[in-house]
């Protein structure tokens, strides 16, 4: 590591950026210098323009991507290096809103069935039976599974806040069986190379890429591990289970954002299934039980 790409680094924790937004500017500003073949803070406005452009027209990348590259070139440019000469702004663009595909209740058995190793298959449960983000699962430690209020605690989830969600006995019982077998000792789930660091999200992602190969549902649905958190959502609406209620298990700032799972949800089970939180909440966690 260089010692501006170190100072850069400093800095950016200073300012209490995550260390995804870290990752990301460290990326983009690489990318910058390594296309110029200098060092970043030796390129003038016309280079960072000319490169946007190239990532525009030749990369024809998406204006959210060129927009992290651009809040990348302001946190370093102007606020790191002080450098008042580059001028760059966001570029407008409609936000599409598409909405996500999921599993049906069917295809989440096979998911799960489809399993290579206990291992994926309780990380593939864990993530949908809580709705978890990748990034929640990959970080979770043993004391966050409180079996005896039949939760888990999400400690600085998207946002740095902490939440608790639902943690069904089925899950319960495969977690149990998965920490009896693979004994894990501060990771839930280690690094397979590096037991003392926790899985990477990009090792999460293959193993659920892997899982639905073999499950034969290779298919425009499930584009990522987020895919299960998608179906915990929708299937629990369908259970009967309240947006509010969603929102909070999910770690969603806006109810806004929770209410798109109305346009995925099946209408004909979301009537049928009207009922008390309790009732909802187990019906969730049992209708796969009685399918294994």
């Amino acid at each position: 590591m260089t010692l501006l790409r170190e100072n850069f680094e400093n800095y950016m924790i200073q300012q209490r950026l995550s260390s995804n937004t870290r990752k990301q500017y460290c990326h983009s500003i690489y990318s910058l210098a390594k296309y110029y073949s200098q060092s970043p803070d030796q390129l003038s406005n016309l280079q960072i323009q000319d490169f946007l452009v190239y990532m525009l027209k030749v990369r024809k990348l998406a204006c959210s991507t060129c927009n992290v590259f651009i809040s990348s070139c302001v946190c370093f440019f102007n606020n790191f290096l002080k450098n008042e000469s580059i001028k760059l702004s966001l570029l407008p663009s409609r936000r599409s809103h598409k909405l996500p595909t999921v599993f049906s209740e069917n295809e989440i058995n096979i998911l799960f069935k489809s399993a290579p190793n206990l291992k994926h298959q309780t990380l593939l449960m864990t993530v949908y039976y809580s709705g978890l983000r990748s990034s929640e699962v990959i970080s979770l430690k043993a004391h966050h599974i409180q079996s005896d209020r039949n939760m888990i605690k999400v400690e600085q989830g998207k946002g740095k806040k902490d939440r608790y969600t639902i943690l069904p006995q089925i899950l319960l019982k495969q977690l149990r069986l998965y920490w009896r077998t693979a004994l894990p000792k501060h990771w839930l789930f280690p690094s397979h190379k590096f037991q003392q660091n926790h899985l990477s999200r990009h090792g999460a992602l293959h193993a659920f890429n892997k899982v639905k190969k073999k499950a034969g549902l290779n298919t425009p649905k499930g584009q990522g591990l987020h895919t299960l958190r998608h179906c915990f959502a929708t299937h629990l609406l369908e259970s009967g289970v309240d947006l509010f209620t969603i929102k909070t298990l999910l770690g969603h700032s806006s109810l806004e954002t929770t209410t798109k799972y109305l346009h995925i949800a099946n209408p004909s089970k979301v009537a049928q299934n009207k009922s008390t939180l309790v009732a909802a909440l187990s019906a969730f966690g049992n209708k796969y039980e009685r399918g294994k």
